[in-house]
């Protein structure tokens, strides 16, 4: 085990903030790519059973159509993306985005209990998830990186540390 630990020191892996940037950039890669589908006649139409079975986004398709709905949740899914990234300099922005991710897939997992066909009948239904609910479980856990990053930007702008400070923390416990 201490061969483990001390080769990912080495490769700077133990580094105090390395999850935290490793996990916004996760997510600004996620949505540029999550983002970029809903341009797609493919994507708008496989979101329909999502849309009209989601308890905080129905209203969608009645406002903005079909095709509208999609763009409108491209454009959010970039903006929160956009404001995420620039959470790297700028945690102001970071708490932003990352509000917007939290209500994002607050909105995603509400769909879940009402997803019509979700559950495997042969299997007893309930707990055994079968296609789109299966597909949406991991924005729980998207949900909790959102949280997640939410918390360490509001903590970062409410208790701000010097760089100074930091890597005199970072000396001193070496």
């Amino acid at each position: 085990m201490n061969f483990v630990t001390k080769l990912m020191d080495r490769f700077g892996l133990l580094q105090e903030d390395l999850d935290y940037h490793f996990i916004r950039a996760s997510m600004v890669v996620i949505y540029f790519f999550f983002g970029y589908q809903k341009w797609f006649d493919y994507e708008a139409q496989g979101l329909i059973s999502f849309f009209t079975h989601g308890p905080l986004i129905f209203w969608m398709y009645p406002v903005f159509g079909v095709k509208g709905a999609s763009y409108f949740l491209g454009v959010s899914e970039w903006l929160f993306g956009a404001l995420l990234f620039a959470g790297f300099w700028n945690k102001k922005l970071g708490i932003l985005g990352a509000l917007g991710s939290v209500a994002t897939f607050i909105s995603t997992i509400t769909i879940i209990p009402f997803m019509p066909d979700g559950w495997a009948a042969s299997a007893g239904g309930f707990p055994a998830m079968v296609g789109n609910v299966a597909f949406l479980m991991k924005d729980v856990v998207l949900l909790a990186v959102s949280f997640y990053l939410l918390k360490q930007d509001v903590v970062r702008v409410a208790h701000p540390v010097k760089q100074n400070d930091r890597v005199m923390g970072a000396q001193q416990s070496a």
